[in-house]
């Protein structure tokens, strides 16, 4: 059995292995990547013999790590991710390349339906009714979506807020606020199961899962790179952020917003937002606007959406795909049941 890991930003390693009486066997660990000295690799195969067949990336990662001496030089790689590649090698954890997706242009729609959709979508992802799906917002009216932890009332000016007709959502995922007129950013939520992430911490799960789409910022002329924990920036700054939710099904929701074109005079009304936290989206003077993608691609919004859609397609086994009726129906009873109530909306004061 053959297992491969692509660490962002490093190299490739590669595990081949095979399982006797329930334990790792006939284990040689291989790679584009650097060690030194060359004799510890014969070390990182034999550390991983014997382990059991079921053991975690930890494990596995912890045992390479105790065979090793201090001395020897592990770059760019880890101990962690030969773990990784064992994992896939035994079918425990899965890359990119083992599954087909679906991806979802961008459909408008109110953007608090966008928002119970993560859950729905999710959900089916986890039960296999419907495969990894990558799917891209559109929307109709102006919302403010809050992270799940975010204090409302720390966030929200609600004078600001009533005075610019702007509703706010709280969504299940992490992360700050999302300040969302029809045309301001791009959003996107990639739901995979969880295997996809099976030994990665949120850290490096974060870089994974958007692999694909530095290739597709370099596609619209923006050469970006990852920003622990959860930003995507370029040589001119922070373009976009990331959160995440693990659910305990067996799904994984990981969803970006990309600054294209905010009103950064109307989002200081309706979000409260200190000195520093404006400086990160870009801009140092509330009458400047928050535009990082038009002012670095001076490519319309729909035309990055498409480069982005195309982009997906030709990276990975995926095919085009919609909603549901049922999908529809499901994210409507959410809004009514859970997210349009002001008990989520303000479960944290």
């Amino acid at each position: 059995m053959r297992g491969e890991y692509k660490v962002p930003g490093g190299k490739l390693v590669a595990v081949d292995v095979e399982v006797e009486s329930g334990r790792l066997a006939g284990v040689s660990v291989s790679g584009d990547f650097f060690l030194e000295p060359d004799e510890a690799l014969e070390d990182i195969d034999a550390a991983l013999t014997g382990m059991p067949a079921d053991a975690s990336v930890d494990q596995l990662a912890g045992a390479i790590t105790g065979a090793l001496d201090p001395g020897v030089s592990l770059i760019g790689f880890s101990a962690d991710a030969v773990g990784v590649a064992v994992r896939r090698a035994l079918g425990k954890a899965t890359g990119w390349d083992d599954h087909t997706f679906d991806v979802i242009p961008a459909t408008v729609l109110p953007p608090v339906e966008h928002v119970a959709l993560d859950e729905v979508i999710a959900h089916e992802v986890a039960a296999g009714t419907r495969p990894p799906t990558l799917r891209f917002w559109d929307w109709d009216s102006p919302l403010v979506v809050i992270g799940s932890f975010q204090s409302y009332r720390n966030e929200i000016d609600p004078e600001g807020a009533a005075r610019h007709g702007i509703d706010v959502v709280r969504r299940v995922s992490g992360g700050g606020a999302m300040f969302m007129e029809p045309g301001n950013c791009i959003t996107y939520s990639l739901v995979v199961p969880s295997s996809m992430v099976e030994g990665l911490s949120f850290e490096r799960s974060y870089a994974f899962l958007d692999e694909w789409v530095m290739a597709a910022l370099a596609e619209v002329g923006v050469n970006a790179h990852y920003v622990p924990l959860n930003d995507i920036a370029s040589d001119k700054g922070k373009i976009a952020g990331a959160a995440q939710k693990r659910f305990a099904d067996g799904a994984v929701l990981h969803h970006v917003t990309m600054a294209y074109d905010i009103d950064a005079d109307k989002m200081l009304e309706v979000l409260r937002i200190g000195r520093e936290k404006m400086s990160d989206k870009g801009t140092k003077s509330a009458n400047k606007r928050v535009d990082p993608m038009r002012s670095q691609t001076g490519l319309p919004r729909e035309q990055i959406l498409e480069t982005f859609t195309k982009s997906f397609l030709a990276s990975y086994r995926s095919r085009l795909s919609a909603y549901t009726d049922d999908e529809l129906t499901e994210a409507r009873r959410l809004v009514d049941e859970k997210f349009g109530t002001a008990e989520w909306t303000h479960r944290v004061a």
